[in-house]
């Protein structure tokens, strides 16, 4: 267990900043997984935007890789143009 009030604030920190970045995350997970069940158009390209804001927050705090950000929105872009 930790000793010095820096590492248990540190510990605390660590804790919270884990429990953000896990929300952050999987509520992007599910909007991604929305828009590819989404079949009209008009309402993807609306919400697109939105999402890839989303992705690109992620990669910028290093939550997920930016290369992975690069996929995600890529496959966003292949799946509206096949409509």
């Amino acid at each position: 267990m930790a000793y010095h009030l820096s590492a248990k604030k540190r510990i605390r920190q660590t804790e919270t900043r884990r429990g953000e970045n896990k929300y952050y995350a999987k509520t992007t997970r599910n909007a991604v997984k929305n828009l590819h069940s989404m079949t009209e158009k008009e309402a993807l390209a609306a919400e697109v935007p939105k999402v890839i804001s989303m992705i690109d927050k992620l990669a910028k705090k290093n939550i997920i890789h930016k290369n992975k950000a690069a996929n995600l929105k890529s496959k966003l872009a292949r799946h509206i143009n096949s409509l």
